[in-house]
Order: structure tokens, then sequence, then C-alpha cells
């Protein structure tokens, strides 16, 4: 890569049933900005399926691994994924999938 910077991409699969999905996408809107603030935060987006599928994608890109570390080590962090007085968690499971940023391309100016 010559030294080229490459980001890191984190994934969380969250499967959620259908009558919580706005629930969820509630909770995300009320910490909204929370993580852009972070060292090495570059890109945040959250996905709902617009298909029959029950899984939503939580898309993050980071500098480095060690920023995302940082991340999921701050305080920040634990407040934002702590549970919501009492209703327990939306999701039924959920898988975090990791990538290296290995090519990019941007719509043109």
């Amino acid at each position: 890569m010559g030294g080229r910077h490459v980001s890191v991409v984190k994934i969380n699969a969250i499967s959620v049933p259908a009558d919580r999905a706005d629930e969820l996408v509630a909770r995300f809107a009320a910490r909204a900005g929370e993580v852009s603030g972070m060292p090495g935060f570059e890109m945040f987006e959250l996905l709902r399926p617009s298909d029959d599928k029950d899984t939503f994608l939580v898309y993050t890109r980071w500098r480095s691994e060690e920023d995302f570390q940082a991340w999921m080590s701050s305080a920040s962090f634990q407040h934002g994924h702590k549970q919501h007085s009492g209703q327990g968690p939306v999701s039924t499971s959920a898988e975090l999938w990791q990538f290296d940023v290995v090519q990019h391309e941007d719509a043109p100016a």
C-alpha cells in the first residue's frame, strides 16, 4: 500500500424483531453525536432493512483499530450501550464484522 492510510470498518449486525425496529432507531437517535467526537472516528451509518429481513447494520469507520478500541473502552461507549430503564435490549442477537478498507471511491465533486 506504499504507506497509505488504511481505515478500519466495524459493522454490528443486529437482529431486531419487526415490532421493535422503531425503538432501535429511536435509541440511536437519542445518542446521536456521542461517537463523532471520538479521536479517529471517520463515519457512522445506521442501516435499516428495506426488505423482509430483521437485521440492522451499524456501520462505523475508524482511522485505526486502536481508535476503535479506545472508543469501546470509553465512558461514552459504556453510557450509550447500557440497558434502557428496565426495557432490556431491543435485539435478539448481534454479531461484529470487521474489515480493512482496501479500496474507496467517492462520487465526483
